[in-house]
């Protein structure tokens, strides 16, 4: 088993209301050298949350954490750093409408079946249950 760290990435449309809608988790597993994340952007139910929200702007800032989660020249400076500076970079705190929660961890076997795991948990509506009863 190997130790991991992980956030959720929120949208938080309007700060001061204190309302988000979790809609991605990134995962890091120094053992294994690994950084990913898994993206479920519901634009139903962050249009009820906030009809006037720029879904333009979300989906961009989604696209940017993908692209330093993978590296590369697409990210930019970040992208050339190592998965567990990305994973910093990626997690420290933020007053955008795109948030990282707080860094929890855990143990796995497998990070990327692990990233799975705690998007449907943690992300993903399960089909028949209440959404804001």
């Amino acid at each position: 088993m190997n130790a991991f760290e992980y956030a959720v990435l929120r949208v938080v449309p309007r700060p001061e209301r204190g309302e988000a809608m979790n809609v991605g988790v990134v995962l890091h597993c120094r053992a294994a050298d690994f950084l990913g994340c898994r993206i479920h952007l519901d634009e139903r139910r962050l249009h009820a949350l906030d009809p006037a929200l720029d879904l333009q702007g979300v989906r961009a800032a989604l696209h940017a954490v993908r692209c330093v989660c993978h590296g590369g020249r697409e990210a930019g400076p970040a992208g050339k750093q190592s998965p567990g500076s990305r994973f910093r970079w990626l997690t420290a705190p933020r007053s955008t409408v795109v948030q990282p929660g707080p860094v929890h961890a855990g143990l796995t076997d497998d990070p990327e079946a692990e990233l799975d795991r705690l998007l449907d948990l943690l992300v993903r509506v399960a089909p028949g249950t209440a959404q804001g009863a």
